[in-house]
């Protein structure tokens, strides 16, 4: 594997880091109008979407300066490029492959503007991640669909304008895949209830959605009828190789670092302790795996090999990381650490304990871990199905 960059790919590392320290003030310093100034410029750089395909208002950007944004921006802990995350990674990616011109012309020059927050209406109440066994109901009654049904675990469900909903259309199917139809539905419809639900830590970083008669109009499907399941695979399949994640858990693991050399442990500085020690050094070798293994994948990408169940390993690893990381900064600080923000003692403003009790955001969100174990034992190792 080669980690070299080539002096073009270099200069535009140069060229995002230029545009950093000119555009991205400390938070301290950062005004009301900051994040919708920060949206504009990104935007005329042509760095939301930026690998799109310049007909629908890209940049036809190359996988690897692809990477090197993304690392560039969570290396700065810059806002996100655009507002919409599911929009930019595979609501658009969807419409641009399977919608008609009539969608392309509604729907990708607000997702790329931030004008628009997108949801994905796929997990159901004991279905869980198994998306094929969907039972949200749609009918169509001349120039609309009727649909019926709940969605649960829906990330943003709160604040978005719009859902990507998979539906089944068929029941009557000899395999669980055929009969599902995607709809792109317009979250103030009449008869949608968003009902958030709040974590420990207080957050509504989910919901669950309750269908009643809602009218969707036949133009909003994305996607023949009955051809929901590819269509969903298909716009997920975007879902690049994971390097912006791995250094934000880079970051994260500095913070911690941080956090350790400031801490007493039995009267001593909690750095020099070796079970400390050697629990770091095993955050960083895992964050340091899944860092190779984005690597295989971005060159599985750039040979034009399809990415398929590999990802799991990833997501597996973040998502068990992220909860060790968050547990270890509070059992290091000890009763100070489990003070949420305003208590007298709290450390870092509750900052650890906060993000220990959201734990439900990353092992829930994109597929649980016991979802991603069988996924790497059936496609990965070819071993029975659970």
């Amino acid at each position: 594997m080669d980690f070299e960059y080539t002096p073009e790919e270099q200069a535009f590392r140069e060229e995002v880091r230029t545009f950093l320290a000119e555009n991205l003030p400390r938070k301290a310093e950062r005004g009301t109008d900051f994040l919708a100034t920060w949206l504009a410029k990104v935007r005329e750089k042509g760095w939301v979407g930026f690998s799109w395909p310049k007909e629908f208002g890209g940049s036809d950007g190359g996988l690897i300066e692809q990477t090197i944004l993304r690392e560039e921006m969570a290396l700065a802990k810059a806002p996100p490029l655009g507002t919409s995350f599911m929009g930019l990674a595979w609501v658009g990616p969807g419409i641009m492959q399977y919608g008609t011109e009539a969608q392309k012309k509604k729907f990708i020059p607000d997702i790329l503007d931030s004008k628009v927050t997108w949801c994905t209406g796929y997990s159901e109440p004991n279905h869980g991640s198994d998306l094929a066994s969907i039972q949200c109901k749609a009918v169509r009654e001349g120039d609309h669909y009727l649909v019926n049904g709940q969605k649960t675990w829906t990330t943003g469900a709160a604040f978005s304008q719009w859902i990507i909903l998979l539906t089944r259309t068929s029941f009557d199917v000899e395999v669980k895949h055929n009969g599902i139809t995607c709809l792109l539905v317009a979250m103030d419809s009449p008869g949608i209830d968003v009902r958030p639900i709040e974590n420990m830590a207080g957050d509504r970083h989910f919901a669950e959605i309750f269908f009643t008669d809602v009218k969707v109009p036949v133009e909003n499907r994305l996607g023949e009828e009955g051809d929901g399941w590819k269509v969903t695979v298909s716009a997920l399949a975007n879902e690049r190789s994971s390097i912006g994640e791995v250094t934000q858990m880079f970051g994260k693991l500095d913070t911690l670092k941080a956090l350790v050399k400031r801490t007493n442990r039995q009267g001593k500085p909690a750095s020099k302790d070796p079970k400390v020690r050697r629990t770091l050094a095993v955050f960083e070798a895992k964050i340091a795996a899944m860092k190779y293994n984005g690597l295989r994948y971005l060159t599985k990408q750039i040979r034009g090999e399809p990415l398929t169940s590999e990802t799991s390993v990833n997501k597996l690893h973040r998502a068990s990381l992220e909860i060790e990381m968050d547990d270890f900064a509070v059992e290091l600080t000890g009763q100070s650490g489990l003070q949420l923000k305003g208590g007298s003692d709290a450390v870092e403003n509750g900052r650890w304990a906060k993000s220990s009790l959201n734990w439900p955001n990353v092992v829930i969100g994109g597929g649980t871990p016991n979802i991603q174990r069988n996924i790497i034992a059936e496609r990965i190792l070819g071993l029975p199905k659970d």
